[in-house]
């Protein structure tokens, strides 16, 4: 495998890589062996600041969101096609970064460059308004303009695809853009500024600033010149974002956590089933925020698909994630391994039998969780009812319909849920039961850019993907213009004028 050299990584401010203003830096952290890969810029307020005056000068003064569409597409294409250049790179960078098997990180730089392409296509062919046509008096029309400056905030499980998948429609739309990346994964996203910056956008179009939540990140959503804020995360910092977007009235998208169900009854294809669930909850290492983290069995066959389970989870490859056999590779970092570790300790608290795969002695230096099945659960426990975010599964038994839709809504996400039986009339039934913003019948977690991805209830707020990301991108104004002569009332106008006019 070829390997990549890999430096400093520093902010994007207005066309340049810079050092941050205070001159600080952190520690990038290698998952598999928890050595240093490589320092960071540390950005602050006032790094936010010069990144959100360069993208408001260009929103302002560079003919960026005013350009013709086809001469922006120009723009958008070329990146889509330097990202396929640099793929090997991509998928090398975020697996040394994350710990992502690079199998997976192979396939996540290839969905990147389609969301540049696809937004592409829908600028041209989907951003339309209505218009209306009033008797003979009016036509009333809406266009779709960039609102200005666009803060993205990302997180750092699939960081480059989620990355581009706010980027493409934001700068598509001819906003400019700050990125604050995930301080645990800032590999790909210095490597999306490189790629952007050999693209030629005009200076200060896109910009990056590195840091941390609690000061870069909260510095972008505070600041005034900001008009909006998408954020891909955690339901607690979500919730906070929303709270300090108040005060300057910013539009919010927020993708936030999920415990999501699967419900396998026993006239599914339970082999496909097998294959989805496992699939669903330890791929991405089982930093997923749809995975089928809780499996609902109907209790007819538990016992012997349970059985099967544990023979995928004994199998399951763990190991280097630059290793293209690896099928699960460490945890992010020091703090989430041992917040999932915890987790599982709870479980065997609560009563539930935890069975586990293997993690070879030699990756003890690695931040390594064994695929887990928590069995023997009951919907009530802590860890059926909290985001765990690892490969950890939580497998319940259920007799009824009614049952299994009631256990499946008693928690506090809605993001995704997924549906096996071959009645379909009842697959149909029960996903329209469940409060989920996403719902999947006989299939695993495929994704279709055409539509809509978000949550409900704690698991977010607004929807972003296909059409729909115009509606948060861009705002829609709304012109009336009179095309014959109409009746306007005359208010104010005296006696003696409306004689005078008579008699003219």
């Amino acid at each position: 495998m070829t390997t990549y050299k890999v430096g400093k990584v520093l902010h994007y401010i207005n066309g340049k890589f810079v050092e941050g203003v205070a001159g600080k830096s952190f520690e990038n952290i290698n998952p598999f062996n928890n050595e240093v890969i490589n320092e960071v810029a540390e950005g602050f307020a006032e790094d936010i600041d010069l990144a959100v005056k360069a993208a408001k000068k260009a929103f302002d003064d560079v003919p960026w969101g005013t350009m013709s569409v086809d001469e922006r597409m120009k723009y958008i294409l070329r990146i889509a096609a330097l990202i396929e250049e640099n793929a090997e790179e991509i998928a090398y960078l975020e697996s040394l970064d994350t710990g992502l098997p690079i199998s997976q990180t192979k396939k996540q730089a290839s969905r990147a460059a389609e969301n540049f392409r696809f937004y592409a296509q829908m600028v041209k062919s989907r951003m339309v308004g209505e218009a209306y046509k009033v008797d003979g008096d009016f036509i009333n029309y809406t266009i779709y303009k960039p609102i200005g400056v666009a803060g993205l905030i990302t997180p750092w499980n699939t960081p480059f695809m989620l990355e581009t998948w706010k980027v493409a429609p934001a700068l598509a739309t001819g906003n400019t853009v700050v990125l604050k990346p995930a301080e645990w994964s800032p590999l790909t996203a210095n490597k999306l500024a490189e790629i952007i910056h050999e693209a030629g956008l005009p200076e200060g179009v896109f910009n990056i600033v590195h840091g941390f939540g609690e000061t870069a990140g909260a510095s972008l959503v505070r600041h005034s010149d900001v008009r909006l804020i998408s954020f891909t995360g955690e339901t607690t910092t979500g919730a906070e974002i929303i709270k300090n977007s108040a005060d300057t009235l910013k539009k919010t998208s927020m993708e936030l956590g999920g415990k999501s169900p699967a419900i396998i009854f026993a006239d599914a294809d339970l082999e496909k089933a097998l294959d989805a669930v496992v699939w669903g909850v330890f791929s991405l290492n089982g930093e997923r925020c749809t995975a089928n983290s809780r499996l609902f069995l109907e209790k007819s066959i538990y016992d012997s698909f349970v059985e099967r389970l544990k023979e995928r989870v004994q199998n399951i490859s763990v190991g280097d994630p630059l290793d293209s056999s690896t099928e699960l590779g460490p945890l992010i970092h020091k703090k989430h391994w041992e917040t999932v570790l915890h987790y599982i300790e709870i479980a065997k608290k609560e009563g539930a039998e935890v069975f586990s795969g293997n993690v070879p002695q030699s990756l003890k230096n690695g931040n390594f969780v064994p695929p887990t099945l928590l069995l023997n659960c009951h919907n009530g426990m802590k860890v059926a009812q909290e985001e765990i975010f690892g490969p950890v599964m939580a497998v319940i038994p259920f007799e009824t319909e009614e049952e299994v839709i009631k256990m499946a809504n008693d928690v506090k996400y809605g993001l995704a849920a997924y549906v096996w039986t071959n009645n379909l009339k009842r697959g149909h039934r029960i996903v329209q039961s469940i409060e989920s913003g996403m719902a999947w019948v006989n299939s695993q977690n495929v994704r279709d850019l055409r539509i809509p991805f978000g949550g409900t209830k704690y698991s977010g707020i607004g929807r972003e993907g296909g059409h729909y990301s115009f509606d948060f991108y861009t705002e829609v104004q709304v012109i009336h213009v009179a095309i014959g002569d109409h009746h306007i009332p005359q208010f104010g106008k005296s006696k003696k004028a409306e004689t005078i006019s008579a008699q003219q």
